[in-house]
């Protein structure tokens, strides 16, 4: 007995922990009613790709181009915007169905035992048996016509004297059209949906694809963050070793006398600030590292975190620079730039729900006709049982045919739900024609910026380089005069400090030069085809 009830305790145990697992992560009424355990969790989203490719030696070793690449395949902006293809895709094969045909089909079976208060009703207790099937068939094309068909089968038994058929069989066959005659009549009302989705669509694929371009420009300038952060590092080393050869010339000359106590503090509050200057250069370069990281996924692996950047691009530009004026500038801009295509299409879109609106304006008025086949067999004493296939036989054969034909109108005295459409969709333009003429004037001017910003780097790494030259040679001709006793420490201090401003400034020139290629690139549309990009369409 013990045993048992502890047995029992442990299932209990069991249960009650299952229960509050459960409950962590649904509500009371979701695990009372059994809604949590049956949810199936999403299926876990891919790791980083392409990462590993590029590790050696416990690096991550990238060009710019392999950034770029590892970008695209990893950037979560990325993943989010090429979701909206699919929604446009999903949309699209939506709108196709109120053309998908629709099949139907029924079977009932009712059996009725009652009671009868007259002789009329051909027995004491009537006793029926009625069983019914139906097929039915329905499709709208895309001109309005509406086609339908239906079969029905009745079978019929009962105890009554005075049915002639028993049991019978009843069928009938019936085509029936409809054909809109206002709205809705015609290819263009029923195909503007699937119009509109198409062009919603391509909107959404150029969306994307200028949402590719940003993610380039974005990586190629945190790639040149971390260079420039890296050589900055580099220039504020060079210029604290400076600093200390200083430092210890005059600890040298302070023990031989040749130098007076006080000046001592000159040369060593310089290396003490030009340390502050490393130290701020070496966290700053781990802040464009962790920027650039998360750029290319490389944040959302742990192994990969941990890695140090190898970063191969040098800042420095080679060969022929480029240069574009800014009309070339604008007309590629013009043609290339996706931004266009997307306020293109959405005013084509636009132009096509206006017509859609104006066409629900119109009276509803349709005509139907329809053509039916009857037949009848059954159980009785004079012909005796001629069953299903005489009543088909009669059905297919129209031996007993019915027709019609039906007009009707419905015309609405006010249509407010319509009218308020169209207005939306005429305001809808015009909001979409200032956001294409505010797309333009933005695109026209990133391009000038871009085009001053290419010139004004290359002016500026010509002015740096020359300037890096004339301070180097007035830091060796003040090291010349500190060393002969001509000049006092406090030259060669200020001519390292100006030294390494100049080289950080030519640093400096060639990354914005850099950049500046990049937005150019990306203000004229050329970016994906200069990294030889292309976008491919993922199979369905």
């Amino acid at each position: 007995m013990r045993a048992v009830r502890s047995l029992f305790i442990l299932i209990a145990l069991i249960l009650a922990s299952s229960f509050s697992v459960r409950a962590q992560n649904a509500s009371r009424l979701e695990t009372l009613l059994g809604i949590s355990g049956r949810q199936k969790p999403a299926p876990p989203l891919l790791p980083p790709q392409g990462l590993q490719d590029h590790t050696a030696n416990g690096k991550l070793v990238l060009s710019l181009d392999d950034a770029i690449r590892v970008a695209l395949s990893n950037n979560t902006d990325i993943q989010l915007d090429r979701s909206q293809i699919e929604f446009a895709q999903n949309n699209l094969s939506r709108v196709h169905a109120p053309f998908d045909p629709s099949l139907t089909s029924s079977f009932a079976d009712q059996r009725t035992k009652s009671p009868t208060s007259t002789q009329l009703q051909g027995a004491s207790i009537l006793n029926t048996l009625n069983q019914t099937t139906q097929i039915g068939y329905s499709q709208t094309f895309l001109t309005g016509t509406n086609f339908q068909t239906s079969f029905n089968a009745n079978k019929f038994s009962t105890n009554s004297s005075f049915n002639f058929l028993n049991p019978s069989l009843a069928t009938a066959l019936q085509f029936t059209v409809t054909q809109p005659l206002f709205r809705n009549r015609g290819l263009f009302p029923n195909r503007a949906p699937i119009l509109i989705a198409q062009r919603s669509l391509k909107q959404a694929r150029a969306t994307f694809q200028a949402e590719v371009n940003r993610v380039i420009l974005q990586t190629a300038g945190n790639y040149w963050s971390v260079v420039l952060a890296r050589e900055n590092l580099t220039v504020q080393r060079k210029s604290l070793e400076g600093a200390q050869k200083s430092y210890a010339h005059d600890k040298r000359a302070l023990s031989l006398g040749a130098l007076p106590p006080l000046d001592i503090y000159r040369s060593e509050s310089q290396v003490a600030s030009r340390r502050v200057g490393v130290i701020q250069a070496e966290y700053s370069l781990k802040q464009a590292e962790d920027q650039f990281r998360r750029s290319i996924g490389a944040d959302l692996d742990p192994a990969i975190r941990v890695f140090d950047l190898e970063l191969t691009d040098q800042p420095e530009p080679l060969g022929e620079l480029p240069s574009m004026d800014i009309a070339t500038a604008l007309s590629r801009a013009l043609a290339n730039r996706p931004e266009f295509e997307a306020a293109r299409q959405q005013l084509a879109g636009d132009e096509l729900t206006i017509r859609l609106a104006h066409n629900n304006l119109k009276p509803d008025l349709e005509v139907s006709g329809f053509y039916a086949g009857n037949g009848l067999a059954g159980n009785s004493a004079a012909a005796g049982n001629t069953g299903l296939s005489s009543s088909l036989s009669q059905v297919f054969q129209f031996t007993y045919p019915a027709y019609g034909a039906t007009l009707s109108l419905t015309l609405p005295v006010r249509n407010h739900a319509a009218q308020a459409n169209l207005a939306d969709a005429l305001v809808g333009r015009r909001r979409d024609q200032y956001q294409e003429r505010q797309t333009n004037q933005s695109i026209t001017l990133e391009v000038t910026n871009a085009v001053h910003a290419l010139e004004e780097a290359k002016l500026t790494m010509e002015a740096a380089k020359v300037a890096v030259a004339l301070a180097r040679e007035n830091l060796h001709a003040d090291e010349r005069k500190y060393e002969l006793g001509a000049e006092p420490v406090f030259f060669v201090l200020d001519a390292q400090t100006q030294l390494a401003q100049a080289e950080l400034n030519v640093i400096q020139a060639q990354v914005n030069f850099q950049v500046a290629v990049a937005q150019l690139d990306h203000a004229t549309g050329d970016l994906l085809e200069h990294h030889h990009i292309q976008i491919i369409e993922p199979t369905r």
